[in-house]
């Protein structure tokens, strides 16, 4: 998540920090993943709107019923007054330095990974990050099979040099001359100069690096189901299906041969990017709901 609202008791370095990371959360990740979302007909929520289906966060349980705040989340078929079906969550962040960068990565994609253990329509995880971050750091998120759009300080400081605005200081600077560099910054920093300065770093990435990620996160949710399996799990033969429409079939019908009525299922899908979802449900009516999950989003893909 990006820096919170600066607070009055901060030191000079932490408020200009955290009003980098808004800027970076509002004026430029939001801008491309609300592109990214209309492109695919999903519905974008974040911190930045208010909406009546939920409070004031953005909350998700885990696979183990813990409750996790995330920055971005697309979903299908979700409105302002109705959670939809989860498809994308995202973090995003500002660093100015590259200290516990292997911390940071390993917290955001603890949080983010759960996610595709929870929900068969999950498939894209994504990290946005700006500033220092280390090259052991991208590796660990990366490894994690979670992507990654990574955006370099120099390019940051760039756009806001270009616009006459210093957003840096020595690592040796006093907390007087850190004081007075970022009071400059933040009285500059209308909602105009927010602006370009976005519009200057969007320049400087290049229309190839936002379409190239447009085409990662479509290229993702497109992977199609290419088997499909049930199984009671006191019952060894699995249920396996080539399609949505013929697992789809069977679920209207089911017939696992057994009469054990405290049978729990497991519900597994194969995808043709070679990824994997699997989940133990306790109900056939929960194997159902999963599916019709999963049968929504290979539709809406189909559509696009």
């Amino acid at each position: 998540m990006a820096n919170d609202t600066p607070n009055e008791n901060a030191s000079a370095g932490h408020k200009l920090g955290q009003s980098i990371g808004d800027w970076f959360e509002e004026c430029f990740v939001l801008p491309l993943l609300q592109q990214v979302a209309e492109k695919l007909r999903l519905y974008l929520d974040h911190r930045f709107r208010t909406r009546k289906a939920r409070g004031e966060k953005i909350l998700w349980k885990d696979e183990e019923g813990n409750i996790v705040d995330y920055d971005f989340v697309m979903e299908l078929e979700g409105s302002e007054d109705e959670i939809g079906i989860p498809v994308a969550f995202f973090e995003c962040f500002w660093r100015r330095g590259s200290r516990h960068s292997k911390d940071k990565a390993r917290d955001d994609s603890g949080k983010l990974a759960p996610m595709k253990l929870v929900h068969p329509t999950a498939r894209f995880l994504g990290i946005i990050a700006a500033g220092d971050f280390t090259q052991p750091a991208r590796q660990l998120i990366l490894s994690r099979d979670i992507d990654l759009f990574y955006v370099p300080k120099e390019k940051v400081i760039a756009a806001f040099s270009a616009l006459k605005m210093q957003m840096d200081y020595p690592d040796r600077a006093s907390e007087a001359e850190k004081q007075d560099l970022a009071q400059r910054f933040l009285q500059s920093l209308t909602e105009k100069m927010r602006s370009k300065a976005a519009g200057k770093l969007r320049n400087l990435l290049g229309k190839a690096a936002i379409n190239t990620y447009l085409d990662r996160v479509r290229a993702v949710l497109g992977a199609t189901p290419q088997e499909i399996r049930f199984l009671a799990r006191h019952y060894s033969a699995p249920r396996i299906f080539a399609t949505i429409s013929a697992a789809s079939a069977f679920l209207k019908k089911p017939d696992f041969d057994f009469r054990n009525p405290t049978e729990t299922y497991v519900y597994q899908i194969t995808y043709s990017n070679g990824t994997e979802f699997e989940r133990v449900v306790d109900s056939l009516d929960y194997l159902r709901q999963l599916h019709e999950q999963a049968e929504k989003l290979a539709s809406h893909i189909a559509s696009l």
